[in-house]
C-alpha cells in the first residue's frame, strides 16, 4: 500500500498528526485515544498497513 494512501485512509478515521520525527510519523486517534506509528516509506507492506488500520479505526473489534 502507498503511504499517501494509508495516511488518507487514517485521516478519514478522523485521526491527527502528533509528531513528525526521526522515520516515523506518529497519529493518534482521539476518540480512542490509540495511537501508532506510520513510517516514512513510499510503500508499506500490506501486512503492516492493515494492523495500523485496525488499530486506529474507530471500531472496538
Amino acid at each position: 500500500m502507498k503511504c499517501v494512501d494509508l495516511i488518507k485512509t487514517i485521516k478519514g478515521f478522523g485521526c491527527v498528526l502528533v509528531r513528525s520525527k526521526g522515520k516515523y510519523d506518529w497519529f493518534r486517534n482521539p476518540q480512542t485515544g490509540v495511537a501508532q506509528p506510520v513510517p516514512r516509506h513510499r510503500e508499506i507492506k500490506e501486512h503492516l498497513a492493515n494492523h495500523i488500520i485496525n488499530m486506529l479505526s474507530n471500531d472496538p473489534s
